[in-house]
């Protein structure tokens, strides 16, 4: 066994990706039973997305479905990948995750983004547009501030002020500058454009500044990986989350997931059929062996700290097969 591997810790994020033919509640009471499940397997952490007014993802309240995960689990890690920061007013976001931190001590991450709503329709009834997330790194500051009893109004964030929820930022685009400059953990993606990704992570590490919140660098790289018994079974794991992001490339809206064999049935478009077997391509992707050989070329290329799995199926047991085998691995 691999002894990089084994020693790294693997976390999950999941999505609460909705499924043709389930309601949208049924897919946040998957991500709950999820977490029980790769908490029993050895995963470090478990990570709860935001999205807003998407018909192929239910999770559109992140601090609330951490509350529900962090309540239904006893010692994994629980938090947001991300909170979308230009959404919020930081001030409410340190009170969630202050009340989160009051709840649960010692086991809350404070996952960030710098994404706005996907449409005009979505940013129009938030109240904000895409200029604001050019403000990322000053509302990152501010909500810093509020924890640390530093803020400039006068005012105190209760419960928050005075408690250590860990924060890191999720580096898309800026990303990389933000989190070195404030001296915080990042989260990069994704595994199919590697080269990009060690350039984000070099340009980070090059660029860090030491901060009462992490004294050196930490790198969790997260993407997609799938195991299974076959390399074949493994691709099919893939085909809905490939088809629904083909779909939103050439439809403009993100669709619930569809069965892999209703997938391989449908006829598409040259364009489509593009964007399919691009969301095929370069993913981490095979049986416990193959998987491994690639994780570890991974890891030594990348020095990354931790691992964060982001994979979405239609199949739910399919998916925890994966991850039970993606924690053999681990051991």
């Amino acid at each position: 066994m691999s002894s990089v591997i084994a020693s790294t810790p693997f976390s999950v994020l999941d999505r609460s990706r909705t499924r043709e033919g389930h309601p949208p509640a049924e897919a946040l009471r998957d991500t709950v039973r999820l977490a029980r499940e790769v908490e029993e397997l050895g995963y470090h952490r478990f990570w709860v997305s935001e999205h807003h007014g998407v018909p192929g993802v239910a999770g559109s309240a992140p601090t609330v479905l951490a509350a529900a995960v962090a309540s239904a689990t006893r010692s994994i890690r629980v938090g947001t990948g991300g909170v979308m920061l230009p959404n919020h007013q930081p001030l409410v976001v340190a009170e969630q995750f202050g009340v989160l931190e009051s709840l649960f001590p010692g086991r809350i991450d404070m996952g960030l983004g710098r994404s706005v709503g996907f449409t005009d329709g979505v940013r129009k009834a938030l109240g904000r547009d895409k200029d604001d997330a050019d403000d990322f790194a000053g509302q990152l500051d501010e909500l810093l501030d509020w924890f640390r009893g530093t803020s400039p109004t006068g005012a105190h964030a209760r419960p928050s002020e005075g408690l250590s929820v860990p924060p890191f930022v999720l580096a898309m685009g800026e990303g990389a500058d933000i989190a070195a400059r404030a001296g915080l953990p990042m989260v990069i993606g994704d595994l199919r454009n590697r080269e990009k990704m060690r350039r984000g992570i070099d340009h980070y590490r090059a660029g860090f500044r030491p901060s009462p919140w992490a004294a050196n660098p930490y790198v969790v790289i997260s993407g997609t990986i799938a195991v299974a018994a076959t390399p074949e079974a493994a691709r099919r794991l893939l085909v809905p989350e490939a088809w629904s992001m083909a779909y939103s490339r050439t439809h403009g809206t993100f669709p619930p997931l569809p069965p892999a064999e209703r997938v391989e049935q449908l006829p598409m478009t040259d364009k489509e059929f593009g964007f399919y077997e691009a969301g095929l391509a370069g993913q981490l992707a095979g049986t416990e062996e193959q998987v491994a050989h690639e994780l570890e070329t991974v890891l030594k290329e990348t020095g990354a700290d931790e691992v964060l799995v982001t994979t979405s199926t239609y199949d739910c047991e399919a998916l925890l097969d994966s991850y039970r085998r993606l924690a053999s691995l681990m051991a």
